[in-house]
């Protein structure tokens, strides 16, 4: 059994830059790692995850352990860790002993990986995502959720900033797209805060930002086919400039039933029209 009565003490443990450098575990770009060693920041982020006393936190790319050292000193009442680099799971070794059964270590690639064959729910996903999987994972969490609202509590996960900035943004705006209409279709999204390239070793390019996403409970009859959502949205912004009635030709009957404008683009049509969209779709 995994005891949970008490958080992880890992006051004994080297400090991060000491794991790295005995571990010589530096930051590999094709592998998109860059790591965060600042624990009141990866506190920060493991409470802008919300309680977590049921859960398990599932953590991708944990790389040295700096998000996972705040996270088995949380109130998660397991945490599951998922690492491509044998170097850093070598890295994890001495917060594992610490840990305990507290902590699961997986070393294997998320993007094949079904993260519900790994622990019962509930479950929520911390992480500091390497950003060359990162939209490929968010999208197969989110298929996942459309067949199952419950098949994870929450997502707090950490992409560049302009990634996050499509996830919540609005219509009629320029960072209104495919993203951002899958995830607020399942998900209520939010920014949770900026996290500044000078807080990573090595430091980006780019500022990133911590995008919460709490799945929304949707009846079965108000989700079109995710598939179908999937395609609509990328005709729609393949060719964003482009009015409706050239890019999303084959669907104009369809705008008409619903009363939209075929003049218009369609970073003009909500989320929701989208939705209904898919739907009329789905019932032809």
């Amino acid at each position: 059994m995994v005891d949970t009565s008490t958080p992880t003490d890992i006051s004994s443990l080297a400090p991060l830059r000491d794991i790295i450098r005995t571990h010589e575990l530096r930051a590999e770009k094709k592998l998109g790692q860059n790591f965060l060693l600042d624990l009141n920041l990866t506190d920060k982020i493991a409470r802008a995850a919300g309680d977590l006393t049921d859960c398990t936190a599932i953590e991708i790319g944990p790389g040295p352990g700096g998000l996972t050292r705040s996270l088995v000193t949380s109130n998660a009442k397991h945490v599951i860790a998922i690492e491509f680099d044998p170097r850093a799971i070598k890295a994890l070794q001495s917060l594992k002993e610490v840990a305990g059964e507290r902590l699961t270590l997986i070393e294997g690639d998320a993007l094949n990986i079904d993260l519900t064959s790994l622990c019962e729910g509930p479950r929520a996903i911390v992480a500091n995502l390497p950003y060359n999987i990162a939209t490929p994972l968010l999208v197969g969490w989110l298929k996942q959720l459309h067949e199952d609202p419950n098949t994870y509590r929450s997502m707090t996960l950490m992409f560049q900033k302009e990634v996050v900035q499509r996830i919540t943004a609005d219509e009629n705006t320029k960072a209104y797209g495919r993203l951002g209409i899958l995830s607020q279709w399942l998900c209520r999204t939010s920014l949770s805060f900026d996290v500044p390239a000078s807080a990573f070793t090595p430091p980006p390019k780019v500022t990133s930002s911590i995008g919460h996403f709490k799945p929304y409970t949707l009846e079965q009859a108000d989700k079109p086919n995710f598939k179908t959502m999937e395609k609509l949205t990328a005709q729609a912004f393949g060719q964003r400039r482009k009015m409706i009635r050239s890019s999303m030709k084959d669907y104009i009957q369809y705008f008409e039933e619903l009363g939209l404008n075929p003049e218009s683009r369609a970073e003009t049509l909500s989320v929701k029209d989208f939705i209904n969209l898919a739907k009329l779709i789905n019932k032809a």
